[in-house]
């Protein structure tokens, strides 16, 4: 997933409830009516294990019948506060954070990096030495978590990690990241170098790579490393879009 360009003005701030009615709004007259049903169903009782089982049962309904990345990650964050585990915090920061490189709505992608940030914070106040969640936790400010859209103060908290453990890829892939959103090419494509030779097959690692090369001018390295990433692609729509890039970078 290439790195989206760094925000610049205001970001309109949104909220679940806008959210939540927004995606309703695409939803058919049965498929509204299931929701509804589903979202009613709390009875008295035990409420955290209902909740539990609702929020699950919702987070796979917007996946699986109307594809909401946005609300899929909602509902698996609301079952691992209750849950309130390190593993389920984790990985539900994980999944809205790996979800909001793909949300081309600013608003939206910096709610879902708010709600990463928060689930991050959760978990490390469970596991303070977790790096991959302090990793985490600093990649957040990438996408506005930090309420400013300014990626430094969570840089400065990844190379917190990098300096203890150099070998750390997810910081350096992290750091590359971070790197591209500032428009710090060069610094970028040194961490992804390192990156792709510790770990040949990281997909991301390659195609951020070459992105980063791209936007650095180096068409010829762009290309090299598009070519790599060709054989992490088996789907034929985006091998397609691959190659014409390729031949665009040739011209």
């Amino acid at each position: 997933m290439p790195a989206p360009k760094q925000a610049t003005g205001t970001v309109e701030t949104v909220d679940i409830a806008a959210i939540i009615s927004s995606e309703k709004a695409n939803l058919s007259p049965s498929r509204l009516a299931r929701v509804t049903q589903m979202e009613n169903s709390i009875v008295r009782g035990d409420l955290q294990t209902q909740k539990v089982q609702l929020y699950d049962e919702l987070a796979h309904f917007w996946h699986d019948s109307a594809q909401s990345d946005a609300l899929f990650c909602y509902y698996i964050g609301e079952k691992a506060k209750l849950v309130n585990s390190e593993k389920s915090l984790t990985f539900a920061a994980n999944l809205f954070l790996q979800e909001l490189k793909a949300v081309e709505t600013p608003g939206v992608r910096t709610w879902m990096a708010v709600q990463a940030k928060d689930l991050f914070e959760k978990a490390l106040e469970k596991n303070p030495t977790n790096d991959s969640s302090q990793i985490g936790l600093g990649s957040t400010y990438f996408f506005g978590a930090a309420g400013d859209g300014a990626p430094m103060a969570g840089i400065t908290r990844i190379r917190d990690v990098a300096a203890r453990d150099s070998t750390n890829m997810y910081a350096q892939f992290m750091l590359a990241y971070g790197g591209i959103l500032s428009g710090q090419f060069e610094k970028a494509i040194e961490r992804l170098e390192k990156v792709v030779r510790a770990e040949p097959t990281n997909s991301e690692a390659v195609f951020l790579l070459a992105e980063a090369y791209e936007r650095n001018g180096d068409n010829a390295n762009a290309v090299k490393w598009y070519e790599a990433g060709k054989k992490f692609v088996n789907r034929p729509e985006a091998l397609h879009e691959i190659e014409e890039r390729i031949n665009s970078l040739k011209k």
